[in-house]
C-alpha cells in the first residue's frame, strides 16, 4: 500500500473538520497548528549521523510544517524509543538546543523499547498558533510560484555525510536544517498557498497544484542555487535536476498575485494555470520530466544505504 492508498483509505473513517481532510501537512484547532513527524533511521537519517544533530532535526521539520502556516511554536511531544545510553545522551543534548534555539518548549510524550538492533523510530509533535494559517489549496491561476532561500543544499550535505568531500555549510544544511518561522509569519497574510519543500521542490509543488485543482509550470533555470552548491555539484541542467527533486531543503514554497510585494526575499520559479500536472521547462526550452520527481513513500528508501537500515 502506497502513502496516497493509506490516505485514501483514512479518509473513509471519522475525520475532524480541523484535519482539512488530510491534504495538508498539518491540523487546525482553532488558532492551533498541529503537525507531527516521525524520522526513521536509515529512511531519514543515516546510522552515524550525530545524535544531536538528528535531535535538532527532528525538531526542525516539525516547526517548518508550523513555519508554512505562519505559526509561532508553542511546544512539542516527544515519543522516544530508549536504547544506546550514550546515543541518548547526545540526542538529550541536541534536543535542548534545538527548543532553546527555536524558544520551543517540552510538553511531554512517551518512551518505549526497541529490540535489540532495530531502527529507531522517533516523533515529535508540535503545536503553533497562527490566526491567519495559508493552505496548501489555495493556489489560484495566475499566481506565481515562490521559493525562498536556495534548493539543492541538504541534498548535497547528504552525499557529504555519505563520504565526498564537500564544505561544511552543505553537511548543515542536511543535518541541521533551519525552520522559516519569521519567513512563514511574514508571509502568511499575503499568499494565497503556502508549504514547506521536505521532499522536493518539483514533487512539492506538483502536490501544491494538485490540492488547487490546477497545472503548474516550473522553469529550471529559475532554481535559485547557492555558490556552495554550484561549487559542489555544478550549474548544469543535470545539476539543477539534483536540487529540485533532492528533497530536506525545509525551505517555504508559495502561490502569490505575481503584483505583490514580497515581504520577504524569494525567488519566482513557476505559475499557475488552468488544468493539471507538472510542465517543465528550462529557459524557453520544454523539458521531459524526470523519472523521479521527489521522495514518495512508495516502497522506495529515502536514502540509498545499507539494505539492513532500510
Amino acid at each position: 500500500m502506497t502513502e496516497a492508498d493509506f490516505l485514501d483509505q483514512l479518509r473513509r473513517l471519522p475525520l475532524h473538520p480541523g484535519a482539512a481532510d488530510l491534504r495538508d501537512d498539518s491540523a487546525r484547532l482553532g488558532d492551533l497548528v498541529l503537525t507531527t513527524d516521525t524520522l526513521v533511521e536509515g529512511v531519514h537519517f543515516l546510522s552515524d549521523d550525530p545524535p544531536g544533530d538528528v535531535a535538532w532535526k527532528l525538531v526542525a521539520v516539525n516547526l517548518s510544517d508550523l513555519a508554512a502556516k505562519g505559526a509561532m511554536p508553542v511546544g512539542v511531544l516527544l515519543n522516544y524509543p530508549l536504547g544506546d545510553d550514550a546515543w541518548d545522551r547526545a540526542f538529550l543534548a541536541g534536543l535542548g538546543e534545538a527548543l532553546t534555539g527555536f524558544d520551543c518548549p517540552l510538553l511531554g510524550g512517551d518512551t518505549v523499547s526497541m529490540p535489540s538492533g532495530a531502527p529507531r523510530v522517533l516523533t515529535l509533535t508540535a503545536i503553533g498558533e497562527s490566526n491567519h494559517a495559508p493552505p496548501r489549496s489555495g493556489a489560484r491561476a495566475g499566481d506565481t510560484l515562490y521559493v525562498t532561500g536556495t534548493i539543492g543544499d541538504a541534498g548535497a550535505g547528504l552525499s557529504i555525510a555519505r563520504g565526498k568531500t564537500g564544505p561544511a555549510d552543505l553537511l548543515a544544511a542536511y543535518r541541521r536544517p533551519q525552520p522559516r518561522l519569521a519567513e512563514g509569519q511574514a508571509l502568511a497574510r499575503h499568499v494565497h498557498a503556502m508549504m514547506d519543500v521536505s521532499d522536493g521542490v518539483l514533487i512539492d509543488a506538483r502536490r501544491m497544484a494538485a490540492a488547487s485543482g490546477l497545472g503548474i509550470m516550473i522553469d529550471l533555470a529559475a532554481i535559485p542555487l547557492s555558490p556552495a552548491y554550484r561549487a559542489f555539484a555544478g550549474d548544469d541542467r543535470a545539476a539543477r535536476l539534483a536540487a529540485a527533486t533532492a528533497g530536506d531543503d525545509y525551505q517555504l514554497l508559495f502561490a502569490a498575485p505575481p503584483t505583490l510585494a514580497l515581504p520577504v526575499a524569494a525567488t519566482a520559479i513557476g505559475r499557475f494555470a488552468p488544468g493539471s500536472g507538472l510542465t517543465l521547462i528550462d529557459g524557453a526550452e520544454p523539458l521531459p520530466l524526470p523519472q523521479r520527481l521527489g521522495f514518495e513513500h512508495a516502497g522506495e528508501h529515502r536514502l540509498p544505504i545499507a539494505p539492513r537500515q532500510g
